[in-house]
């Protein structure tokens, strides 16, 4: 049979640009961040908590006062042009404390969530994954942990493991970072034993209703190990309701060591947190309400900003959203 050449002449320019594509196609995370930039309040609050963390790290290394620094003649001063958030009652800069405080706060709630992805994720993952009487007993786990009140838990954290932390606080590498110590590293120890229980129930969640899914059965078929299955097939697919829940966590993590460091058992002086400069302020807010203003707006400012870009970040990381 012989073939009509006419049949396979080429199409002229405009029907080859009438009949491609008309939009490109982009992926799962090029659309989140599209969708994420037209989220207007989630952009701004993620630049104030730029601004926030850039300003704790670069301000103190050119700041005329440090935050332990004592000023007799400038005792209980109002804000000025010298000292922009005024001085307490020994006479140290508010805003430099305040600024290291940001340190403190942060350094605190990142770490929490560092320690919450990684726990989280992994005991979580697991669970979910193997199910039956496995998945029981380890989520009856998480529900003992979860049900133990989070002051009870610190106060007998602390108990127990204040002089072992304090050792290992002055025999090791520790003792070199003099900002640190032992009741920061408590805290941390505290936070992140605690922090990761309710990710590893959302993880779990999650992986229960995905593990039954055709590309899991077809890598299961094809030999791959339950580890593999986990940390290539699994996780990845809730990896948008991950990076949420992390988000959240912060916050959460920050107001937390606000509050026991207002109550007495976080942070000690020197060193100084938002929730400790908000307790040394209590004592004098009809006298000095300078004191307590600025670190309970900048606790304030900053979970808010995470919050919102928590929402930000939960509207464009959902793939019902995706157009």
């Amino acid at each position: 049979m012989e073939l009509n050449q006419e049949l396979f002449t080429p199409i002229q320019e405009s029907e080859r640009i009438s009949s491609g594509i008309v939009r490109p196609s982009v992926t799962y995370w090029q659309d989140a961040w599209r969708r994420f930039r037209r989220h207007k309040p989630a952009l701004i609050a993620a630049a104030v908590l730029l601004v926030i963390i850039l300003g704790a790290i670069i301000i103190p290394f050119f700041y005329p006062y440090t935050y332990d620094q004592q000023i007799r003649t400038a005792r209980n001063l109002s804000p000025n042009l010298q000292h922009l958030f005024g001085t307490d009652k020994l006479g140290r800069d508010l805003f430099i404390r305040t600024v290291y405080g940001a340190r403190i706060s942060l350094s605190i709630g990142i770490v929490a969530s560092i320690i919450n992805l990684t726990i989280g994720v992994i005991y979580g993952g697991i669970s979910g994954y193997i199910g039956g009487k496995v998945d029981n007993f380890m989520m009856r786990i998480v529900d003992v942990l979860y049900s133990i009140p989070l002051i009870l838990y610190v106060i007998l954290l602390k108990v127990v493991f204040q002089d072992s932390i304090k050792a290992a606080f002055e025999t090791t590498f520790l003792r070199h970072l003099k900002y640190l110590g032992p009741e920061l590293i408590l805290i941390y120890v505290v936070l992140g034993s605690v922090y990761w229980v309710g990710m590893a129930r959302m993880v779990r969640g999650q992986v229960l209703s995905i593990k039954n899914n055709e590309y899991v059965l077809a890598a299961r078929s094809m030999g791959a190990s339950g580890w593999r299955i986990i940390m290539r097939h699994l996780v990845p697919n809730t990896v948008g309701q991950i990076i949420v829940t992390v988000t959240m966590s912060i916050p959460g993590a920050i107001f937390t060591e606000s509050f026991l460091s207002f109550i007495g058992i976080g942070v000690s002086a020197p060193m100084a947190s938002w929730g400790s400069l908000a307790s040394d302020a209590y004592k004098g807010l009809a006298s000095y309400p300078y004191l307590l203003f600025f670190p309970a707006l900048a606790i304030s400012v900053t979970v808010l900003a995470f919050n919102i870009m928590g929402d930000g970040l939960r509207d464009a990381l959902d793939p019902r959203m995706r157009k």
